[in-house]
C-alpha cells in the first residue's frame, strides 16, 4: 500500500478514525507520518480519540483548577491518562473524579455503569424482586398487627404467583 501523501513509499503507519458513522482510513509512511504527527505519542493524544476531541482537553483543565494532581497508590497523572486513554487503578476513578464526569458523559448516557440485563432475565428479576418486596411488607404487616394489610398483602400474592 502506498503512502497517502507522498503516493511515493510504502504505507507503514494505518490509522482509522469513525465519526458519525463514517469510517476514514490514513495509511502513510513513517516521514509522512511523523510529519503529520501521527506516530508521536505526546501529539497523538488517545484519549482524545477515543473519548472524542476536546474530551482530554476537559480533563486537564478540570486538574489545572486543583492543581498538578497524581493517584497516591499507583502514581498515574492526567498525562498519563491523556497518553494511554486509561487510568491506573480503581483509586484513580476517585482522584480524577473531577474531570472523569464530563468525559464520561460524553462517551455514555450517564457516570454510573447500571449493567445490561437480557430481556428475558429482566422481567423475571422484575418479578422475583416484585415478590420479595410484597413478603417483605406483608412480615411488617404482620409484626404491626395490621391484618388488613396483611390479608390484602396475601391476596396479592397469591394472585402473582397464580399469574406466573
Amino acid at each position: 500500500m502506498v503512502c497517502q501523501f507522498c503516493k511515493l513509499k510504502e504505507a507503514t503507519v494505518h490509522v482509522t478514525e469513525i465519526a458519525d458513522n463514517k469510517v476514514k482510513k490514513v495509511d502513510a509512511c513513517a516521514a509522512c507520518a511523523k510529519e503529520k504527527n501521527y506516530n508521536d505519542p505526546a501529539a497523538f493524544a488517545i484519549a482524545d480519540h477515543l473519548l472524542g476531541l476536546g474530551a482530554a482537553q476537559k480533563m486537564e483543565e478540570a486538574s489545572e483548577a486543583v492543581g498538578t494532581i497524581s493517584c497516591d497508590q499507583c502514581g498515574y497523572t492526567q498525562a498519563d491518562f491523556k497518553k494511554s486513554g486509561r487510568l491506573g487503578c480503581a483509586h484513580c476513578y476517585d482522584i480524577f473524579s473531577d474531570g472523569l464526569d464530563s468525559v464520561l458523559k460524553t462517551m455514555h448516557k450517564d457516570i454510573r455503569h447500571r449493567g445490561k440485563v437480557p430481556a428475558g432475565i429482566q422481567s423475571a428479576l422484575k418479578g422475583a424482586h416484585r415478590l420479595q418486596s410484597l413478603n417483605r411488607d406483608l412480615q411488617v404487616a404482620i409484626a404491626q398487627e395490621d391484618f388488613e394489610s396483611a390479608a390484602r398483602l396475601r391476596d396479592e400474592i397469591k394472585a402473582f404467583k397464580a399469574a406466573e
